[in-house]
């Protein structure tokens, strides 16, 4: 799957690279000849998905940490662990993603999956 562009960069690059920020995921779903290409595509709509549920957690951490009594000291603990699994998670998926796997989330993966082919 790693077959180069006009532009250069190969489908395995251009996937791998769509996890690095927001941004890039959203330039392929918009530039050709990245948006006409599935495998490029489902990683950026995962990379997105993936962004939406780690800040959806984050807030919702941050809140239950404001409102619960002694919810200030269970998300002191459980920020840091969160954080630190979307990070390995994050990780996983760029690796797959260079090396041409189309790796799928759990749920977020099918709706991605969703979004590159409709």
């Amino acid at each position: 799957m790693s077959d180069v562009n006009q532009s250069g960069l190969s489908d395995n690059a251009a996937g791998g690279l769509a996890y690095i920020t927001i941004i890039p995921a959203i330039i392929f779903l918009i530039i050709e000849p990245f948006n006409k290409n599935a495998y490029v595509r489902f990683h950026s709509w995962q990379s997105i998905f993936l962004c939406i549920v780690w800040i959806a957690v984050d807030v919702v951490l941050n809140i239950f940490g404001r409102l619960v009594p002694l919810g200030g000291l269970l998300t002191m603990a459980m920020i840091p662990l969160v954080g630190l699994l979307f990070f390995i998670l994050w990780v996983i998926v760029i690796i797959q993603a260079f090396n041409g796997k189309r790796f799928k989330l759990p749920v977020i993966g099918d709706l991605a999956e969703k979004q590159a082919n409709g």
